[in-house]
């Protein structure tokens, strides 16, 4: 990449083509390979935290030790089943989202192998925009909700109407915000079905 093409992708935050061309390469590299596979391969490259829990059990330990490495005090919560793992591990929570909120803890619509994205909807952040969400992110998903591609996600949610507001977000950025310039972090706690 020419030194023009650098300047102008560092001022408006737009990832390098390199890393673009990466993450394109391993995508075909991985073209043959397990959805799961592929998706957990892309979703750590693009710089996400994959964690894959076979029980309950272990999606609570592991939130437990993800809220206290990250010091996490008061998250945003509204799914009342998700509510239940902060009430067990003993975190507080907010079901809107306020200021003082240090991460989120939601759930998604489908997770895409292709690119390691997220897809989220009014379903899993109420009526907030994504960027209004913490610098923090933990997600609770099943194996199930991987898709291959955006294609057959959008085919899904056309099936099962009623979704609005989508949106997705990707490892340490969010694919639609780019010109915001947080470190979000992004934890995935990948239940099996």
């Amino acid at each position: 990449m020419n030194l023009f093409k650098r300047i102008v992708s560092k001022l408006t935050n737009q990832p390098e083509e390199e890393e673009k061309q990466s993450l394109e390469k391993l995508g075909d590299s991985l073209k043959n390979a397990d959805l799961d596979y592929k998706f957990a391969q892309l979703f750590t490259h693009s710089g996400g935290f994959f964690n894959y829990c076979a029980d309950e059990a272990e999606a609570l330990k592991t939130l437990n030790q993800i809220i206290k490495i990250e010091s996490i005090h008061n998250i945003f919560c509204w799914d009342k089943d998700l509510q239940n793992f902060l009430n067990v591990v003993k975190s507080t929570y907010s079901s809107e989202l306020q200021a003082e909120n240090d991460a989120a803890f939601i759930t998604c619509e489908y997770l895409i192998a292709y690119d390691g994205r997220i897809m989220l909807s009014h379903n899993n952040i109420l009526h907030y925009h994504s960027s209004r969400l913490p610098d923090r992110i933990i997600i609770m998903a099943n194996v199930s909700q991987i898709v291959s591609n955006l294609n057959d996600a959008m085919g899904k949610i056309k099936r099962n109407g009623n979704i609005k507001n989508l949106t997705s977000i990707s490892g340490s950025q969010s694919k639609l915000d780019t010109s915001s310039n947080t470190n979000t972090k992004l934890f995935l706690l990948l239940l099996e079905d």
